[in-house]
C-alpha cells in the first residue's frame, strides 16, 4: 500500500511540474510589483513634458525590451513570427493597439487619482473584462463554473472586484478630506475625483484588450514551446514572442498620440534640454536647482547636459520596469495550468496591491480619516485574498487533473 502511495505521489509531482499555480502566483507578485513601481521613476524627470518621457519610456517598454528577452531567451524568434498563422499574428496586433488606447488614458487616470486610488479603478475593471471575456469568447465559461476549482477561482475574481469598490469608496472618502495642499505636496495637483472616474473607467475597459491579445497570440505561444522544447530550453519562455506583436501594437498608438502632443506643444526641443513641466511633480519646477540648468544659459532656458542624461536614464528605466510585469506574467501564466485565464486576474490584483502600498509610502493618503485608512486596508486585505484564492482554485485544478491522469 505504501509503495502504491509513493508511486502515486511521484505521479502528481511529475504532473505538477508544468502547473505549479503558488509559483505561479509568485511569479504574477513580481509582475505586480514591476507594474506598480515603474512610475516612480517618471518623479526624478526634471522639466520634460509628459509626452516627451512617455515616448522615450515607450521605446524601451514596447520596442527594445520585449526584442531583446525575446531574442535571448526563444530561440528562432523570427523564424517563429514568420511561421505564425496571420490571423493570430493580426489580433494580436489589433487588440494591442486598442490596449494602446488604455494605456495613455490610464496615464491620464493616475494624474487625476493618484497612484493608488487610479490603479485600483481602472485596473479593477480591466480585471473583470480582462479575465472574464475571454473563456466566455470560447464557450468555456459554463464548464468553468460547473467544477469546484471553477467556482473558487471565480469567487475570487469577484472578491478581487470587491476590493476595487471598497478602494473606489476610500477614493471618494479622501476627496472630501485631503487639502489642496496637501494634495500638491504628495504630487496630486490635478486631483480630480469625478473626471478621474470617467477617465478610469474608459482607461479599464480599453486596456483589458491586451488579455485579448494574448489570448489571439496562444498559436504563436505554442509554436514557441515547440521551438523552446526542441532546443531543450525551459518553455516558461513561451509567451515572450506573444509580447513581441502585442507591444508592437501598443507602440504605435501611443507613437502616434505622442508624436501629436509633441507637434501641438512644440515640445520636441525637450529632447536636447529645452525645459518643459513634468505633471507627475507637485509643480513645474519642484526640486529644481541651479544644477539643473546649464550654467553657460544665464537665462535657464536649457537643462544641464547631466539633468538630461538622467532624463533620458529615468524615462527608459520607467520602461524596461514596466515591461517586466509582463515578462513575469508571461512565466506565471505558464505555471497556473488548464486555467490560466485567471492570470490576467492575478497580475491586476498583484498591482494594485503593490500600487497601493505605493501610495501608502508617498503619503498620498496622509491626512485622512481613520475610516478612509480602515477602507484602504480593508480593499488591500481582500486584494491579497483574491490572489490566495484563485492561487488554490487553480492548484485545485491541477491536483484534479493530476488525479485522473493516475487512474486506471
Amino acid at each position: 500500500m505504501g509503495r502504491v502511495l509513493s508511486e502515486f505521489q511521484l505521479v502528481i509531482e511529475a504532473r505538477l511540474l508544468g502547473a505549479n499555480p503558488f509559483i505561479g502566483v509568485i511569479y504574477h507578485w513580481i509582475g505586480g510589483f514591476a507594474s506598480a513601481t515603474n512610475f516612480i521613476p517618471f518623479r526624478g524627470i526634471k522639466r520634460w513634458s509628459w509626452e516627451v518621457y512617455w515616448l522615450i519610456q515607450g521605446v524601451a517598454a514596447w520596442l527594445i525590451a520585449p526584442m531583446f528577452f525575446a531574442s535571448l531567451l526563444v530561440p528562432n524568434l523570427f523564424g517563429i513570427l514568420r511561421a505564425a498563422p496571420h490571423e493570430s499574428l493580426e489580433y494580436a496586433l489589433l487588440f494591442g493597439v486598442l490596449w494602446g488606447v488604455g494605456g495613455l488614458t490610464f496615464g491620464l487616470a493616475i494624474r487625476y487619482l493618484g497612484i493608488a486610488l487610479g490603479y485600483a479603478i481602472a485596473l479593477g475593471l480591466c480585471t473583470a473584462f480582462g479575465t472574464l471575456v475571454p473563456p466566455i469568447f470560447h464557450g468555456q465559461i459554463g464548464a468553468i463554473a460547473r467544477e469546484s476549482s471553477g467556482q473558487i477561482i471565480l469567487v475570487g475574481v469577484f472578491v478581487c472586484v470587491i476590493a476595487v469598490a471598497v478602494n473606489g469608496a476610500a477614493g471618494y472618502s479622501k476627496e472630501k478630506e485631503v487639502t489642496e495642499e496637501e494634495k500638491a505636496e504628495a504630487g496630486e495637483r490635478d486631483f480630480s475625483f469625478g473626471k478621474g472616474i470617467a477617465v478610469a473607467i474608459f482607461a479599464g475597459f480599453m486596456s483589458s484588450f491586451f488579455a485579448y491579445g494574448l489570448d489571439a497570440g496562444a498559436p504563436i505561444a505554442k509554436l514557441a514551446k515547440a521551438e523552446l522544447i526542441a532546443n531543450h530550453r525551459l518553455d516558461l519562455w513561451q509567451n515572450l514572442p506573444v509580447l513581441v506583436v502585442v507591444l508592437w501594437g501598443g507602440f504605435l498608438t501611443n507613437f502616434v498620440w505622442s508624436a501629436i502632443l509633441i507637434l501641438k506643444n512644440h515640445s520636441a526641443h525637450q529632447f536636447t534640454g529645452t525645459p518643459g513641466q513634468n505633471p507627475l511633480r507637485a509643480s513645474g519646477t519642484s526640486g529644481d536647482t541651479l544644477a539643473d540648468y546649464d550654467p553657460r544659459d544665464s537665462a535657464f532656458e536649457r537643462l544641464a547636459p547631466k539633468t538630461l542624461v538622467f532624463n533620458y536614464i529615468f524615462a527608459a528605466m520607467a520602461g524596461v520596469i514596466w515591461y517586466f510585469q509582463f515578462f513575469f506574467y508571461s512565466m506565471g501564466q505558464t505555471k497556473m495550468g488548464k486555467y490560466d485565464f485567471s492570470s490576467w486576474a492575478l497580475h491586476m490584483a498583484s498591482i494594485i496591491i503593490f500600487a497601493t502600498l505605493w501610495g501608502l509610502a508617498l503619503k498620498e493618503w496622509r491626512g485622512t480619516s481613520r475610516r478612509t485608512r480602515i477602507l484602504v486596508a480593508s480593499g488591500l486585505a481582500l486584494l491579497i485574498a483574491s490572489t490566495l484564492i484563485i492561487g488554490y482554485g487553480n492548484y485545485v485544478k491541477a491536483m484534479q487533473d493530476a488525479a485522473v491522469a493516475t487512474t486506471p
